[in-house]
């Protein structure tokens, strides 16, 4: 073989890898992907579900963070049944290496924590490559109030990363139609309702603020977020904020040792509460955490939420 044929071989060799590369965005990286994950783990219950509804079960060895907070519903089991959960909580660096993990999906507050054994930069040298939950890159830096297009965005780019994006299309594009429908219902020149997300706590509340999904998605379905102004994702308040901003809707998320039915009763017996517009009309919705979280059942979650704030 002559110097001009071999160069152009190598030429078509490096131009077909070249081609062959998916690179997407993940927070503040860029990943690159030269062929996709054989052996991919999620973390939490949510990011599975965008993994199962991808049809991507046979391209993961496991999932992480689920049992350890949350029951699985009949769907979610038949969707993981050949799949061993590698952990109850947060999954350790051994446990994804003993996996032969080559890929995770997890997110900051979601299976990574900044500073923790497990994040992009410690798994790199093991060849696992992560992609990052978009809601959660507000904890390593800046980014826009949350939109559904977080959601959207994660499937779209899973859809890259595994080679699946016309079917990862097709289901965007079906969430996006369904949510027009959901839109075009709302009552035109409505007074939103106030909103307020109580996911866990007594002392102190566990909510969501400006970068948290039910944000979107109570504005989605025509309310308002009382703590919408609140430059955080999922965090800790104090309860004088909640009274002063006096919701007239509660949005229950139902997960953990706390039932839903006792969050409940904790606000309706507490006097502290008993001037709250939501607490004298008991004005109180339960969202499961799979609904809450970014995930495939958000839109049902939509229609849900808008149903109940009677703006449709």
């Amino acid at each position: 073989m002559n110097k001009t044929v071999l160069s152009l071989a190598v030429l078509a060799f490096t131009s077909a890898a070249a081609i062959a590369e998916t690179t997407v965005q993940s927070c503040n990286r860029t990943v690159t992907f030269d062929a996709a994950p054989k052996r991919a783990v999620s973390h939490d219950v949510n990011l599975t579900e965008m993994m199962l509804v991808l049809g991507l079960a046979d391209r993961m060895v496991g999932y992480s963070g689920i049992s350890g907070w949350t029951k699985l519903d009949e769907e979610m089991r038949a969707g993981v049944k050949e799949l061993p959960e590698l952990a109850k909580k947060y999954p350790t660096k051994e446990v994804l290496i003993g996996a032969e993990a080559d890929f995770l999906f997890a997110g900051w507050n979601y299976g990574m924590k900044v500073g923790g054994e497990v994040t992009p930069d410690t798994l790199e040298p093991f060849g696992i490559k992560v992609y990052e939950l978009t809601e959660s890159c507000i904890h390593i830096g800046e980014k826009p109030k949350v939109s559904m297009d977080d959601m959207y965005n994660d499937l779209l780019n899973l859809g890259k990363i595994f080679e699946v994006e016309e079917r990862t299309q097709e289901l965007v594009d079906g969430y996006k139609s369904e949510l027009e429908a959901i839109t075009k219902t709302l009552k035109q020149g409505a007074t939103p309702p106030r909103v307020f997300v109580y996911d866990s706590g007594e002392s102190t509340p566990f909510t969501a603020g400006r970068y948290a999904i039910p944000t979107a998605m109570i504005e989605a379905a025509g309310g308002v977020n009382i703590l919408e102004d609140l430059e955080k994702s999922w965090t800790t308040i104090g309860w004088e904020a909640v009274v002063e901003r006096n919701p007239e809707i509660i949005v229950i998320v139902n997960y953990g040792d706390v039932t839903a039915k006792q969050k409940r009763e904790f606000m309706m017996s507490n006097p502290a509460f008993a001037n709250l517009d939501a607490v004298k009309n008991d004005r109180f919705i339960v969202l499961e955490y799979i609904e809450a979280t970014p995930g495939p059942r958000n839109i049902k979650a939509i229609k849900k939420l808008a149903s109940a704030f009677g703006n449709n």
